[in-house]
């Protein structure tokens, strides 16, 4: 596998937000899933809580083996459907305590970290880590010191990025070689972006309020030598890689995320040193998260789908790609004040042209269109319907982009009252009453986009037989 192959197989795009950094006070944690293939099936759905179970977890990508905790706490997940073979892959989701994770951020250390901690064989791999973190935790923070102990006993196989947050806390954490991992609070009035490349910096061992690490790790590094900096101690410098790969395929993203929401700053795109964490000039909307992950370096030369030159749109890898998975927001609200604070945004297809859907996570199910997805495409399926909406406006981008534009702002503007709407019932609500409800009001919600999309689509196709190159008309001088 060369350099390049090796970013292509797993790849995604973070953006975490402080509960003070928000619009609305939320905090948020959010990726795009890349995978190595356009098709790889992906479903929603609610794991049950379970009690006095007695089984072993072994993993059918690797046969990483644990034993499951007795009980666990009901959890959504967005796993694949070839769980055979690739395992669960349940990627992201809330669990009842209002607890977030995604699962997980590609991350790649250097071989002078590796030679002396290699990644376990059959150690933690990202088909396991959601699967055995998050119904077993209760705050962000819990989530990391969780993981943390999991590594220390079965050692990790590759490097990844999770993220995980609660009403009050963002916290993101790199597993970078076998054992060696460290975690940072996001500031409560700041952002950050991760795109493939060890982000985290600076760690200030005097502060564990706001950075958490594995035992030893000051030592293991101090032992083999393998700080490059006179006088800091810089994760991303120590464990991290700065290759030409890194300035075309993982960089790029992370300058134009801050481009956008920090207009205001010049950086190069394939700086190394882009910072990890920081303030945004303006408040940030759901919608925002929403446009960086749907982003292709929009308004911009490196635009694959732009006016720029051969050469300039094939520079840089974009956000949005063929092969996203799911694109998924997690938007953590007050849980204290209200039992719809969790609201899990939802994306199949191309990020670009397809909507992020909203459920309330305090639901015990979800709608059939959601869990049922079959090997080939069938329009019951959302996961297939949102593939087939892709395909569709980008096979005549410049005549559909904008009513595809328009159709994604419509249900952006409804979902704002839908949610609106709910939480002014749901704040009355307790117990099972509000989590029936919620459940009812999710499959409204579906009901909505899957309405207006299949509408969206078969308009799209009707005006795409008028644009067919097998149209003829007679010459009238002939």
């Amino acid at each position: 596998m060369t350099e390049l192959d090796r970013f292509e197989a797993s790849a995604c795009t973070s953006i975490m937000v402080g509960k003070k950094a928000s619009m609305d006070g939320a905090t948020y944690i959010s990726r795009n899933e890349d995978r190595m293939l356009a098709i790889e099936p992906k479903r929603v759905i609610v794991q049950p809580a379970v009690s006095g179970r007695h089984e072993t977890y072994v993993s059918p990508y690797n046969k990483m083996t644990a034993p499951y905790p007795e009980s666990g706490y009901r959890y959504t997940a967005t796993p694949s459907t070839n769980q055979k073979t690739a395992g669960p892959n349940e990627e992201d989701g809330f669990n009842e305590k209002n607890v977030g994770m995604s699962a997980t951020e590609s991350v790649y250390a250097n071989e002078k970290v590796l030679a002396f901690d290699p990644y376990v064989k059959n150690g933690l791999a990202e088909d396991s880590l959601a699967t055995l973190v998050l119904p077993y935790i209760d705050s962000a923070r819990d989530g990391v010191k969780y993981l943390g102990d999991l590594v220390a006993k079965y050692g990790s196989a590759e490097g990844n990025g999770l993220q995980f947050n609660d009403k009050n806390e963002v916290w993101y954490m790199e597993v970078v070689t076998g054992h060696q991992w460290v975690a940072v609070r996001i500031p409560d009035d700041c952002y950050a972006v991760a795109a493939n490349q060890v982000a985290i910096q600076d760690i200030d061992f005097n502060d564990p309020e706001n950075y958490m690490w594995a035992d030893g790790i000051q030592e293991f590094v101090s032992e083999n030598d393998l700080n490059p900096d006179f006088d800091r101690w810089d994760f991303r410098h120590i464990f991290g890689t700065d290759t030409e790969q890194d300035h075309h395929y993982n960089t790029p993203r992370v300058w134009f995320a801050q481009r956008y929401l920090n207009p205001s700053i010049e950086q190069d795109p394939e700086s190394p040193e882009i910072p990890f964490i920081r303030k945004a000039e303006k408040k940030i909307a759901v919608e925002d998260i929403q446009y960086i992950l749907k982003s292709h370096y929009n308004e911009t030369k490196y635009d694959p789908m732009g006016s720029g030159s051969d050469h300039d749109k094939r520079t840089y890898r974009a956000i949005s790609l063929s092969r996203t998975a799911n694109s998924h927001i997690l938007q953590m609200r007050d849980s204290d004040k209200n039992g719809a604070a969790g609201v899990e945004w939802t994306g199949f297809g191309i990020p670009s042209f397809c909507p992020h859907v909203p459920f309330f996570t305090n639901a015990n199910d979800i709608d059939e269109s959601y869990s049922y997805t079959p090997d080939k495409l069938d329009m019951k399926s959302a996961y297939w319907m949102y593939e087939t909406l892709a395909m569709v406006v980008e096979s005549h981008y410049k005549e559909f982009v904008e009513p595809n534009l328009d159709y994604q702002k419509e249900l952006s503007s409804w979902a704002r009252r839908k949610i609106a709407e709910v939480d002014k019932k749901a704040v009355t609500m307790r117990g099972d009453a509000l989590t029936d409800y919620l459940t009812e009001q999710n499959k409204e919600i579906i009901k909505h986009y899957n309405d207006a999309t299949k509408a969206h689509i078969a308009d799209l196709i009707t005006k795409g037989t008028e644009l067919s190159k097998l149209t003829f008309k007679m010459d009238p001088n002939l």
